[in-house]
C-alpha cells in the first residue's frame, strides 16, 4: 500500500508547462535562426516569441513532417558536423508549446537570441572584391551558364581561410562556383559577345606545369548555404595576377532581371601545411532515364592508390533524384557507408563535413549509387507528363555527382606529393568511362608533364588533340613540353597552329617568343616578346626576356628600360640583377652596375656571374679613382 500510495501521489504532481523561454526558444535559436532572420534565406524571422507565435502551426507542421530545420542525410549512415536536424522528443516538444496554449514563460528563462551579420556571415571579410558590371538577364529563354573574370589587384601573396558570395538577386541564382585563374588566360575571353563575362559551365585555365593546384576546396555557393572557414592549416593560396572566375548558374523568371555578385575573401597569415583534394564519383554519360522509370540507377567508382583521410562529402542530383548513397569498400571486404539521403531534394543539396575525418586505406574503393524516379508519382518531377530525361547542365536535365574531399596521406618513401597519384587514378577512371574526354586527357598529360614523364605528357597532349584539334590550350601545352625535349621546330610548328586558332592568345606568343629565341631568330623573337609585354607588361619574365633579345641586337638603351622594370617587377631575381648589372656595365655606368651585381649576390651568394663581374667593376672603378 505505501508503495501505491507514493506512486499516486507522485502521477499526483503537476506537470511544468512547456514554454517558448524555457523549452522552445533554445530549439529555435539553434536551428531555425540561422536562415530565418533579417536578411536570411528563410521567408521569415524566427528570432523572437512574437515570431514563433505567428508562424507556430506552420513550424509544427514543417518539424513533424521533417521538412524543417533541412537534414536531408539519413542517421547512422555517417557521423557529421553540424547537425541541424530535431530529435523526436524535440519534435514533440514544440508540438505540446503549440497544443498547450503556446505560453511565452518567464523573461528570466529567454536565452540570447543570436547575432547574425546582415552583411557577411563570417563577419567583414578582409577584402572585397566585385563583378565589374552587373549582368542583364533576358525573361525567358533556358538555363545561362556565364562566367565573369575578377580580378583581385593583390600586391602580394595571400592565404584564404574562408571565401563567401554576396549576390544582389538570388532568385535568379541556382549556384555559384569559383575558380581561381592564376595565368589571367580567360581575360580575353571577357566581353567578347557584348555582355560581361562569357559563356559556358566547364572552364579551362593554364597554370604552370610545376604548380600542381588541384580543386581542393568547395569554392562555390548554394542557396541556404551555412559558410565556415577553413582550419588555418588548409587555406588556399592566392597569388598576385591571380583572376578570380565567378560561374553563375542562372535561371530566368519571366521577366528581365540584373543581378550583381560581391566576393568576401578572409584572409590567414598561416601558409597552408594540409593539402585536400577534391575527387568526383559520377557517370552522367549512362543517364537516359525513360518516362515511367521510378528505379534508375547510376553508379561508380574509384579504387584508391593511397591512404586518405576523408573530411567532406557533397552528393549532387536534379529533380528526378530519390535515393543517394555513398559508401566505401574496404580491402577485407567490409562496407564503411560515407552518406544516405533517402528523400533527396535539391533544394537542401550541402556540404557535409565529418565530425571525424574517416580513414580510408589504399586498395579501398569508394562507390556511389543515385536512384532517379521518373514517374508521375514523383512530387519534384517537373515535367507532367514525364519525358525522357538525360544528362545536362540545365535544371531540367539531370546529373548524378558525389564529391568527396580527401586529405592523402604522405608517403615518406614515395618522395612525391600523394594528391599526384591519387589525380591519375582519377583521370584514368573517367577515360575508362569516356575514352574521348578531352579534359581528362588534358589533365592527365599535364599531370605525367609534372611528374617529369615527357613522352606520357606529349603522347596524351596529342590524344587531347585528335578529341579537339582546334584546342590552342592544348597546342601551346604540347609546344612547352617539345621545347623540354628541344624539339624546337616541332614546338615552334605547334605555336604558330594555336596563334592561327586563336591570335590574341598572350601564352602562345610568349612561348613562341622563347622558342625562337633558342633557334637564334631574334628577329622575330623579339616582336614575339614585345606582343606579349605591351599586353602585360606587368610581367617580369617577359620584361627580362624581351630585354635579353635586345641586349643580343646589341640594342643597349632599349635592354636596359626593360631589365630595370624587370627587376622593379621581381627585386628578388638574381638573374635579372645580374644581367641589369652587366647591361650597367657595357652602357658605363659602373656604380650602378655594382650595385646591382651586389644585390644579386645578396638574393643568391653562389651566383657565380654576378660575382666574377663585380670583381671586374670593382677593379674598373679602382683603377679610374
Amino acid at each position: 500500500m505505501l508503495t501505491i500510495s507514493i506512486c499516486l501521489a507522485l502521477l499526483a504532481v503537476p506537470l511544468a508547462p512547456v514554454t517558448f523561454n524555457k523549452d522552445v526558444a533554445p530549439l529555435i535559436f539553434g536551428h531555425c535562426a540561422p536562415c530565418h532572420h533579417s536578411g536570411g534565406v528563410g521567408p521569415f524571422p524566427l528570432m523572437s516569441y512574437a515570431d514563433a507565435r505567428k508562424h507556430a502551426s506552420q513550424i509544427v507542421a514543417a518539424t513533424q513532417r521533417r521538412y524543417m530545420p533541412p537534414w536531408p542525410p539519413e542517421h547512422g549512415y555517417g557521423d557529421f558536423a553540424d547537425d541541424r536536424s530535431l530529435t523526436e522528443k524535440q519534435i514533440r516538444l514544440i508540438a505540446d508549446w503549440v497544443t498547450h496554449g503556446k505560453k511565452e514563460g518567464a523573461a528570466a528563462d529567454l536565452p540570447q537570441p543570436p547575432r547574425f551579420n546582415s552583411e557577411w556571415q563570417m563577419g567583414p571579410p578582409d577584402l572585397v572584391l566585385q563583378m565589374p558590371k552587373p549582368f542583364r538577364m533576358p525573361a525567358g529563354g533556358s538555363d545561362i551558364f556565364r562566367n565573369f573574370v575578377i580580378p583581385t589587384g593583390l600586391e602580394q601573396t595571400r592565404f584564404v581561410r574562408g571565401l563567401e558570395l554576396r549576390l544582389s538577386n538570388t532568385r535568379v541564382v541556382h549556384h555559384a562556383n569559383v575558380v581561381l585563374d592564376r595565368t589571367q588566360s580567360l581575360r580575353r575571353r571577357d566581353g567578347q559577345d557584348g555582355q560581361p563575362g562569357f559563356p559556358g559551365m566547364d572552364v579551362i585555365t593554364e597554370a604552370a606545369a610545376n604548380n600542381f593546384d588541384p580543386d581542393s576546396h568547395f569554392l562555390f555557393w548554394k542557396p541556404g548555404s551555412v559558410l565556415r572557414p577553413e582550419p588555418d592549416d588548409m587555406s588556399w593560396r592566392l597569388d598576385p595576377g591571380t583572376d578570380l572566375i565567378l560561374n553563375l548558374h542562372l535561371q530566368p523568371t519571366g521577366k528581365e532581371e540584373s543581378v550583381q555578385a560581391e566576393v568576401g575573401l578572409y584572409f590567414t597569415s598561416h601558409p597552408p601545411t594540409r593539402f585536400p583534394m577534391l575527387i568526383q564519383l559520377e557517370h552522367d554519360g549512362v543517364i537516359r532515364i525513360p518516362p515511367g522509370d521510378r528505379t534508375f540507377t547510376v553508379t561508380d567508382s574509384l579504387t584508391l592508390p593511397v591512404d586518405v583521410d576523408l573530411l567532406a562529402i557533397y552528393p549532387h542530383a536534379h529533380y528526378l533524384g530519390r535515393l543517394v548513397e555513398a559508401w566505401a569498400v574496404l580491402p577485407d571486404g567490409s562496407r564503411r557507408w560515407l552518406i544516405r539521403i533517402p528523400d533527396w531534394d535539391i533544394n537542401w543539396q550541402a556540404v557535409y563535413n565529418y565530425r571525424h575525418p574517416i580513414a580510408l586505406p589504399k586498395g579501398a574503393t569508394v562507390r556511389m549509387r543515385i536512384t532517379y524516379d521518373n514517374s508521375a508519382a514523383n512530387p519534384r518531377n517537373p515535367n507532367h507528363p514525364p519525358k525522357l530525361v538525360t544528362a545536362g547542365n540545365r535544371s531540367e536535365d539531370e546529373m548524378g555527382h558525389v564529391w568527396l574531399q580527401v586529405l592523402p596521406e604522405k608517403n615518406a618513401t614515395a618522395g612525391e606529393d600523394p594528391r599526384l597519384p591519387l589525380e591519375e587514378a582519377v583521370m584514368r577512371r573517367r577515360l575508362q568511362k569516356y575514352p574521348a574526354d578531352f579534359l581528362a586527357h588534358y589533365n592527365l598529360a599535364a599531370l605525367m608533364e609534372m611528374r617529369g614523364k615527357l613522352d606520357e605528357a606529349s603522347a596524351g597532349y596529342r590524344d587531347a588533340l585528335e578529341v579537339d584539334p582546334k584546342s590552342a590550350t592544348a597546342r601551346n601545352s604540347l609546344a612547352g613540353v617539345l621545347m623540354l625535349q628541344d624539339r624546337l621546330p616541332d614546338a615552334i610548328q605547334q605555336l604558330r597552329e594555336a596563334l592561327r586558332i586563336d591570335p590574341g592568345y598572350l601564352n602562345a606568343h610568349y612561348n613562341l617568343a622563347r622558342a625562337l629565341a633558342a633557334t637564334g631568330d631574334l628577329d622575330e623573337a623579339g616582336r614575339q616578346y614585345a606582343i606579349f609585354v605591351d599586353a602585360k607588361p606587368g610581367d617580369a619574365a617577359a620584361q627580362a626576356g624581351l630585354g635579353t633579345i635586345l641586349f643580343h641586337q646589341r640594342k643597349f638603351s632599349e635592354a636596359l628600360a626593360h631589365f630595370h622594370e624587370a627587376a622593379r617587377l621581381d627585386p628578388k631575381d638574381a638573374d635579372v640583377q645580374a644581367n641589369l648589372g652587366a647591361i650597367l656595365a657595357i652602357t658605363g655606368d659602373l656604380p650602378a652596375a655594382a650595385q646591382a651585381f651586389e644585390r644579386a649576390l645578396r638574393i643568391d651568394p653562389n651566383h657565380a656571374a654576378a660575382r666574377a663581374n663585380l670583381a671586374k667593376v670593382r677593379q674598373a672603378l679602382a683603377v679610374k679613382n
